[in-house]
């Protein structure tokens, strides 16, 4: 066999080991992205158009259908078409494209932490803590979990924002 033939037969050999996880990447939903970082699915809404991820420095960019809000208990919450940030296991930090109402202000919640099954939403002068359970389902833009009837998932917010 010719030394052309058997770097050939070597470049294919790693093309294709290497192209499998590459397409399976490519599949993953941004959802499924979340999971794979220890997140909830939950903190997206419903309706993600697609997403962009740098594995590398874990920066992502998500994109929606347009902007989304909806209220859950006494929060109103903001989802702007696309959010940005970076992604860490249990970590979501420099957050951009989400907004909670609280009192009367609306602030961006620039980070969000896992901690065992407690999600802790924060505001940068102060954060909340709420069960991991709470966010199983994704919210429909518009409605939240209220949806069908007024007989959707109703969400537990024990906690006020409090000081971080």
């Amino acid at each position: 066999m010719s030394p052309m033939a058997i770097l050939s037969l070597i470049l294919f050999f790693l093309i294709s080991m290497s192209t499998p996880s590459a397409s399976l990447k490519d599949t993953l939903t941004a959802y499924e992205v979340l999971e794979e970082y220890d997140f909830p699915v939950g903190i997206l809404p419903k309706g993600v158009l697609g997403y962009e991820l740098d594995t590398s420095t874990g920066k992502f960019s998500v994109y929606l259908n347009g902007s989304c809000t909806f209220s859950i208990d006494s929060y109103e919450l903001k989802y702007k078409s696309t959010i940005t940030g970076i992604i860490a296991k249990d970590k979501l930090s420099s957050l951009s494209g989400i907004k909670v109402k609280v009192l009367f202000l609306w602030l961006s919640i620039v980070t969000v932490t896992r901690d065992d099954d407690e999600l802790e939403f924060s505001v940068g002068i102060a954060s909340a803590d709420f069960p991991v359970s709470n966010f199983t389902e994704s919210p429909t833009c518009g409605c939240g979990f209220d949806c069908v009837s007024g007989n959707g998932r109703k969400m537990k917010l024990n906690n006020l924002v409090s000081s971080s």
